[in-house]
């Protein structure tokens, strides 16, 4: 059984996911941010954490903020209780709601441009004109929103469930990393960093 969470947006979600069957699921409004509601949401599942096989997080790209309390919040839990943690990317688990043998999922990354993973695997930050570009005609493309103009594969925000889904099938395959190689996934440099870069510019 894995344990999973996303805090990487403004919908997160924590869930228990056992032998690819969403044991329990819990939505977060992260309007207020995310640090008051994860251990409490935690604390109100039916299971043990120290039951469960290994945890899971959303390690971007998404907002800094939320990706680091996420992955914070896993890495103590693995720590503590010797358990594998495992990091998915969004754009991994967004992926899973596409069935083409070419997928491209994406989501907005403000300042015009969106998240993507292109068909090489790369997972970028760029205009989403500038993505269709590079990926040409016939790619069925899956996002949270629609846009006009587009045939995109709706997702749902709450994506704990899925995240939680990917990293037991790695824990099947035997992999047990640690709470110490689990990293951030920002594609980007930080808005503060950006906006630190204006100021120089």
């Amino acid at each position: 059984m894995i344990l999973a969470m996303d805090t990487t947006h403004e919908v997160g979600s924590v869930a228990l996911v056992d032998r690819g069957i969403v044991v329990e699921e819990v939505v977060l409004d992260g309007g207020d941010g995310y640090g008051h509601l994860l251990f409490e949401a935690l604390g109100k599942l039916s299971v043990d954490v120290k039951n469960v096989d290994g945890f899971a997080a959303a390690c971007g790209p998404g907002t800094f903020t939320g990706v680091r309390i996420g992955l914070t919040a896993v890495k103590g839990l693995g720590e503590a209780l010797g358990k594998p943690v495992y990091g998915v990317s969004n754009l991994d688990a967004l992926m899973r709601w596409g069935s083409g043998a070419q997928v491209v999922p994406f989501y907005d990354a403000r300042r015009g441009e969106v998240y993507a993973r292109l068909l090489d695997g790369s997972e970028v930050v760029m205009p989403l004109a500038r993505a269709r570009e590079l990926t040409g005609e016939g790619v069925e493309w899956v996002s949270f929103e629609g846009v006009e103009g587009m045939n995109v594969i709706l997702a749902p925000r709450v994506i704990a469930a899925m995240v939680g889904r990917i990293a037991e099938e790695r824990w099947t395959r035997g992999e047990r990393p640690d709470a110490a190689s689990l990293d951030a996934n920002y594609v980007r440099r930080t808005d503060a960093e950006l906006n630190w870069q204006d100021s120089k510019a």
